[in-house]
Formats: structure tokens, sequence, C-alpha cells
């Protein structure tokens, strides 16, 4: 028994010491870690940098850049009063921020400061050095900057905190930009939009003063190639600047094209006449005589009236068009059966996604006969454009139809896709959907369009040597207090195509709710016509009164340069922006770039002997 007791008090004295040394252990590296100034600790893997999202030519739009949050642990901090002030001059925030952060800490870890610059963290890797401060340390983030600001905002979307995009491209491309984490790769895909910025930012430029003019709520404009459905320019006002995106406000986020439904009014005239046409029910030739109303009465004594704008006479499908006249419209959709008429639609497209590449793109809102909101007025209301919601991009879808003899084209706004190293990977081929009407048909109501740009409702977007077709469109908006339609709110808006004879560009504009002048004819036509002005002169199309001549097919084309500098600063009057962007890249300048377009002036000026480390200033407009 002595022997027991005396093995026992043994073990119990192991045990002890075993302790003892595991606690003496422990104490030492948890000293260690949090008395170590700037010691990382516990920072997640390198992630792979994100691919860039670039327009058609390769201008960069978003791309990777690395930010850092700077992390704290409390009970690290010895002399909380000390630290405060050593770090609050270089880190931006006052001494009292810093401590009473530090008193509140619910745990004890905590970011005094999320997302700062690498040359901010050096900034303060310094200080800290300087002062030994201990319990702080940097993690390092992905980060995205966004060079032309709110241009395309909408499309490009934006990526958040984490590394996931949290809209747009940034969003329904995210395993192409940032591939998953059970991939190998080191760097993630590059995507190239269909957008050409340079032609975005001269129609975003006409988008603003139409909304200032208008002083309307929003406005939408979109430009898409004929044939391919490449969309050139995509433009939802107002917008967010991407780079102050978590400040925004939720109309600067909407991305209206791809999610707003809407009643479109007249411009859905032509589609409808279209499938009219199509069916065989209504003549190229054949008049319906408007009176100004259209009354219809079913067996069971129910009426339904549609009033028209005017008494027209006796119209055709053309001159119904071109006067946008609701009775004869009305008329023709009586001869057409229910079902045949709504199937035309949906040969359209309408009351289906598009699939275009951008998340929570709506369906838009068409009606079947079974629906318990079918009405007798509801076909020759949705005829003219009303009892229907389209979006924007179904719109210019339908219109696609028109152009290519019938036959709609896939949306895209995706380009090309190529892996980090440049290499290709996908490209956009076209691809045609099922036909809506036949090529007799859609030729026909494309040259109405033409006709109305000439002569009716669509005059004022009529160009003087290029020809045009355009339908206008105004429509009354709901009240969603009273849930009647608005005596002041409107939806004005209009879709063009053109070249007629060999269509090149499908443009619609939508413009909500502009004070005092409400007729689309007047509001949106103009801006199309402005619009279009500026596509064909960048496209390079040739114009009614510009000579054509032949010749080999090869031209020698002299392409504009990077900005460069050598021992002087040389003249950069008049370059465009994306000119300057590589000299953002050199370490040995600190460039600052002011504005948006071509350079007015810079500052130091031309001829200045270039210095290390000098700040050179440009002002675009």
């Amino acid at each position: 028994m002595q022997f027991n007791g005396f093995f026992s008090k043994i073990r119990m004295g192991i045990v002890t010491a075993v302790f003892a040394f595991a606690f003496l252990y422990l104490a030492y590296v948890y000293a260690n870690l949090a008395f170590t100034p700037i010691k990382e600790i516990g920072v997640p893997r390198e992630i792979p940098q994100r691919g860039a999202i670039l327009d058609r030519t390769g201008k960069p739009l978003a791309v990777a850049s690395p930010f850092y949050h700077i992390g704290l642990t409390p009970s690290a901090i010895p002399d909380p009063a000390y630290f405060a002030d050593s770090l609050a001059e270089v880190t931006g925030l006052s001494a009292e921020h810093i401590s009473a952060v530090l008193r509140s800490a619910s745990s004890d870890f905590l970011y005094l400061k999320k997302k700062i610059s690498p040359a901010e963290k050096d900034a303060v890797a310094a200080v800290v050095r300087e002062k030994s401060l201990t319990g702080i340390r940097f993690d390092k983030v992905a980060g995205r900057i966004y060079p032309e600001n709110a241009l395309a905002s909408q499309v490009i979307g934006f990526m958040g905190d984490a590394g996931q995009g949290l809209s747009g491209i940034e969003y329904s491309m995210q395993d192409v930009l940032a591939p998953k984490e059970t991939e190998t790769i080191s760097a993630g895909k590059n995507v190239f939009l269909t957008l050409d910025a340079d032609l975005q930012y001269k129609l975003e430029h006409i988008a603003h003063s139409a909304m200032d003019e208008t002083q309307a709520e929003s406005l939408m404009l979109l430009a898409s190639e004929a044939d391919t459905g490449e969309i050139l320019s995509y433009i939802s006002l107002p917008a967010a600047n991407l780079n102050t995106y978590p400040a925004s406000s939720t109309e600067e986020q909407i991305n209206r094209p791809a999610v707003l439904a809407y009643e479109p009014g007249s411009v859905f005239k032509i589609f409808s006449a279209a499938g009219f046409l199509d069916s065989g029910k209504v003549g190229k030739d054949e008049t319906f005589f408007c009176d100004g109303k259209y009354e219809i009465r079913s067996s069971t004594g129910e009426k339904a009236v549609i009033t028209c704008l005017g008494n027209h006479g006796r119209v055709g499908i053309r001159e119904a068009l071109q006067y946008s006249c609701n009775d004869a419209i009305a008329q023709m959709s009586g001869k057409t059966g229910s079902e045949e008429f709504l199937q035309s639609l949906r040969r359209f497209g309408f009351g289906e996604r598009t699939g275009i590449e951008l998340p929570s793109e709506t369906r838009g809102t068409l009606k079947t006969v079974d629906d318990r909101y079918w009405s007798l007025r509801s076909k020759p209301t949705i005829a003219i454009g009303q009892e229907i919601a389209v979006s924007a991009l179904q719109i210019v879808q339908a219109a696609t139809a028109l152009a290519n003899g019938g036959i709609p084209v896939k949306l895209t706004l995706i380009s090309k896709i190529t892996d980090a190293n440049g290499t290709e990977e996908y490209r956009h081929i076209p691809s045609q959907k099922k036909r809506a009407v036949s090529k007799q048909a859609a030729d026909y109501i494309l040259s109405c369009m033409e006709t109305t740009a000439r002569y009716g409702t669509g005059s004022r977007a009529s160009l003087a040597d290029f020809s045009i077709g355009v339908k206008t469109g105004t429509a009354q908006m709901l009240d969603t207090e009273t849930g009647k339609y608005s005596t002041t709110d409107f939806v004005s808006n209009c879709v063009a195509v053109f070249p007629v004879n060999k269509p090149k560009i499908v443009l619609y504009i939508v413009v909500t709710k502009a004070k005092g002048e409400t007729l689309s004819g007047r509001i949106v036509a103009p801006i199309i016509a402005d619009a279009a002005n500026v596509i064909i002169d960048y496209l390079g199309l040739a114009r009614g009164n510009a000579s054509s001549f032949a010749h080999s097919g090869y031209i020698s084309v002299e392409t504009e340069k990077e900005a460069r500098i050598g021992e002087r600063l040389p003249d950069f009057t008049g370059k465009p922006k994306r000119l300057l962007l590589p000299l953002l890249r050199r370490p040995d300048l600190n460039i600052i770039i002011r504005g948006e377009g071509w350079v007015v002036k810079q500052e130091p000026p031309a001829g200045t002997p270039l210095t290390q480390g000098m700040t050179i200033e440009f002002t675009l407009e």
C-alpha cells in the first residue's frame, strides 16, 4: 500500500509537470504571435487573380487590383492609447475613433479599415515598424478597379468584398472570371464584351443630355448589330459609379433593359401587323375605315371600346402604322383567331427571356386565352401594345426579325473569352432563332417603318441622307396607388432599323416619366436621329450623298499608338483616354486623369523635362 501511494504521487507529479510545460509553451507561442509586429496569421490562401472584363476592342472595363483589410487583435495591444495615436494620421481615422473601436470590440479580432490600396497598406506598415506596434495584421483580398466608372455599369456589374460578383457580368460569369476553389489554375479568364466603349461613351452623352432636357425619371438606349445580335451599346440611366457602388442608390443599380417589364404602346403595332399579314387574314392592299374609335360586342352583350387619336378614314397596314391608328389595328385583330395571334407574338420572343448573359432577366407578360383576366378587349388591346408587358431586350430581339427577313437573332453581350495568356477559348457565333414571320411580311413592315419615318409619327427621327425605319409609341403607366392608368406618367419609346435596304443596326430608346411633353414622336424620335447619326459616322456607314467606288478591298489604316513619354513631355492634346491608360502602369510617374473623352489640358505642359516621381495631370472633355 505504501508503494502504491508513492507511485501515485510520482504519476501526479509527472502529469502536473506535463501540463505546466504545455501551458508555458502555449503562452510562449501566443506571445510570439501576438507581439510580433505585422505578423500575418490566419491569412487565407492566395486566390487566383480574377480575369478582366474588356470591351470588344480590348479596352479594360474591370481589372483586378489587390486591396487589404487592417485587422486588429485587441488583447495583443498593450497600450491602446499609444496605438491609436500612432495610427490616426496614416489611416485617416481619428485617435478617438480607433480607441472607441478597440474598447467596444465584441471579440478578440476586428477590422479597423477595409479595402485600402497597396500604397496605403505600405504606409501603415511603415508606421507599425517604426512604432513597434503589435496586434495588427493585413489581410490581402481580391479587389476590382473600374477604369470607366459608370460607363455601362449595369452590364459590367460589381464584385463584392468576398470576391464574388454581385451583379451584371461580374455575377453571371463568376465561374469564368474566377476559377472555383477546386480548380488549380492560377488566374481567371478574360471576358470581352460586344460593347464598344467609345461608342457607348458617345451615346451615353446623348442619353444624359436627353435626361436633362426631358427631366425624365429613367432612360434606356440599346444598339445592336441586326445580323449578329451583338449589342454595341447598352445604356440604363441613372447609373452607378462602379468604384463607389456600395454608396449608390437602388435606382442607379437597376438594370432596366433586362429586368423591367412595361407596356410598350404603339411600338408594338409593327409586330402585331407583321403577324396579321403573315397569317394571310389581312392583305397588304386591304383597307379599314377609322372613325376615331373601335367597338366590339360579345354574344352576351359585353362591350369594349378602344379610342383612336384621330379619324383617319380608310387606311391599310402602311397608313395604320404611319398614323399609329388604334382603330385599324384593332379591326385587323378581329380577323385573326386569338390563339393564332398569340402564337405569332411568341415566335417574336414575347413572353420568354432572350437568354442574354445577365442575371434576373424578366419574361415579361403575355396572356393566354385561358387566363382569368382575358376578356373581350384583350386581343385588340394587346395588338396596340397594352395588356402586355415587354422588356427593352425583347423589343430589340423582335426587331432583328424584321431586319433579317423574318428570322430573329439571339442577342448577346459576350464577344469572346480568352485565358490569362490571351489564348482564345470562345468566340461568339451568331445564332438564329425560329422564323417569326415570312420574309415578305418582314420586308413589307420594314418598308412601312420607313414611311413612318418620312411622313408619319416618327418623322423627327428621319435622316436626310440615310434610310431609316422607325415606330414610336406612348403608353400610360399604371398608378400603383389607384390601380388605374396615370394621366401624367408615360413611357415614351421608339425602335429604329437602319439602313432599310440592308439593315445593320437595331436602335431602341425608352424614356420614362418625362416632364411636360409626352408624345414619343416629339420626345424620343429626335433622340433616335441623334443616336443614329453618331452610330452611322462611328461605324463609317456610307450616307446617301457619299461617294461610292470600287477598290481592291485592301486599305492602309494608320492606327493610333499608345501614349509614350521620353525625356520630355509630349503634347497629349486630343489624345483619347484609352491611349493614356498604359501610363498608369509606370511606377516612376504619378498619373492623374480627370474627366472622360479626349485631353484638353495637361500639366506640366509639353516640353517639360521628365523627372522621377513627376505628377502629370490630364484634363479630359
